[in-house]
């Protein structure tokens, strides 16, 4: 789909939102159940530890997300590092379930709902600062997920972007029209 032109932050952030979702899904895909699981030592996450961190964070903040503080009283934060999903299936349930309360949250809102105080952890913020808050956040572990698959892939990895030594390529299917940035 081709970059679309808007001004309007909201939109603009949902489209980045669903960018991350889809690369960290495509680096997903290219992984066995089992490295799902992996680490690469015994302080790192492994992408299904991300996921269910993910998974609490996305639940805790976005689910009634303009009534109430953004730590819901009912989450253990510390739990979200142990004990991963034991199937894909399973992970990827976490992983939907978390994202539609994000696009549950985001979709109605207008830009006159930016400016509106919502709070996280008792600490006051507008409704822009905390999308801003959850992008830096999100992008970090998605980030995280495409690191560790790639690693883990190794010389099966197909890139989700533009492919080493592909760049003037990509740039001419851009200015034609046949390529997007997103």
């Amino acid at each position: 789909m081709p970059l679309q032109f808007t001004t309007s932050y909201l939109e603009d952030s949902l489209a980045v939102f669903r960018q991350y979702k889809k690369h960290a899904e495509a680096a997903m895909a290219q992984l066995s159940d089992q490295q799902l699981t992996a680490t690469l030592d015994e302080e790192s996450n492994s992408i299904a530890i991300i996921v269910k961190h993910m998974y609490g964070n996305m639940r805790s903040r976005w689910t009634d997300f303009l009534t109430t503080d953004g730590e819901k009283p009912d989450r253990n934060r510390d739990t979200e590092f142990e004990a991963p999903a034991a199937t894909r299936e399973a992970l990827m349930q976490q992983w939907e379930a978390g994202w539609a309360c994000l696009f549950q949250a985001l979709e109605p809102l207008t830009d006159a709902d930016l400016t509106r105080k919502v709070t996280i952890r008792g600490e006051a913020h507008s409704v822009m600062q905390a999308i801003n808050r959850q992008m830096g956040h999100y992008a970090m572990h998605c980030g995280q997920i495409v690191f560790l698959a790639k690693h883990l892939a190794h010389d099966r990895w197909k890139p989700l972007t533009i492919p080493r030594n592909r760049s003037a390529d990509y740039n001419r299917r851009v200015a034609a029209g046949e390529a997007s940035q997103r």
